[in-house]
């Protein structure tokens, strides 16, 4: 059973978040960024948007400030310019048209992460939603992955992660699941998909339905 991570596997957040970045890089009197630069630390989430924004770390007394704010102006930009990646559409019409269930988990929290999958008319769709205070730990930790597996009264062993972070691929090798990683997400700016260790990577969605055997 296929579970997905959202931001960069499912979705193309980046527009979103980083026009949020640059709303508040504005509101400090600092020039935007272009989306290129921004783009690559999507998957990082809060940490990582303001990170390469303003160059500060959670470490950092500033951080907590600016990590709200950014919250704060992306939570009024949530679908702006958000959609499912093109090549993401089909995957999920032909899982659905095979009737086999699928889910999503994620590390942004339900506060966005519900408008988003609703808004996208995924919410009706998928078999569950796990957000990344769904459970007390967010991937890398395995528990997000784990409950995903109890909703849907399945074992780990039986499901498969797709995500486009390290952290996905390591959450689910630590629940015990097949990994593949999503080549064509965001992938951050640390070691190359290809050192991860992913059971499968994958250059484009539609390669998942060769990989469960439905095409």
């Amino acid at each position: 059973m296929p579970l997905f991570d959202l931001d960069g596997t499912l979705i193309d957040s980046a527009p979103d978040l980083a026009g949020a970045a640059n709303d508040l890089r504005a509101a400090h009197g600092l020039p935007p960024l272009p989306l290129a630069a921004l783009r690559p630390m999507v998957g990082a989430g809060a940490r990582g948007m303001v990170g390469i924004a303003f160059g500060v770390t959670p470490e950092q007394p500033e951080f907590a400030a600016l990590k709200d704010a950014f919250l704060d102006r992306y939570a009024e930009r949530l679908l702006v310019d958000t959609r499912l990646f093109d090549a993401v559409a089909p995957l999920l019409d032909a899982l659905d048209a095979a009737g086999r269930p699928w889910g999503i988990v994620t590390n942004k929290a339900m506060r966005f992460t519900g408008p988003i999958v609703e808004g996208l008319g995924l919410a009706r769709r998928a078999a569950v939603v796990i957000a990344g205070d769904t459970t007390p730990h967010a991937k890398p930790h395995p528990e997000p992955l784990l409950e995903a597996a109890r909703r849907l009264g399945v074992a780990p062993t039986a499901c498969a992660y797709v995500g486009d972070d390290l952290r996905d691929v390591q959450a689910g090798r630590a629940a015990g699941m097949a990994t593949l990683a999503a080549a064509w997400g965001y992938l951050g700016q640390g070691e190359p998909v290809s050192a991860w260790g992913a059971d499968h990577v994958m250059d484009h969605p539609g390669q998942l339905l060769n990989w469960l055997q439905l095409a």
